[in-house]
């Protein structure tokens, strides 16, 4: 998962603090999610699929397609 968070920074061109920003939490905290130090919250999953527009079983590993899934009505 870690190295998933860190390959859709970069893939977007931004930065550790970009992510940090939009998540309101210090580049550290954030650079700790990327390399597994700290365990990533739901709320933060959450948000993070939505910026990323994938699925968080993506984000997890669970599933290669990166596409999220349909909303439900």
């Amino acid at each position: 998962m870690y190295r998933r968070l860190r390959d859709l920074r970069e893939d977007a061109d931004l930065y550790q603090k970009d992510l940090a920003e939009y998540l309101q939490c210090s580049q550290v905290c954030y650079s700790h999610y990327e390399i597994g130090k700290r365990d990533v919250p739901t709320d933060v999953l959450i948000r993070l699929a939505a910026f990323y527009s994938t699925s968080i079983d993506y984000l997890l590993g669970v599933t290669d397609v990166r596409e999220p899934y349909p909303r439900s009505k």
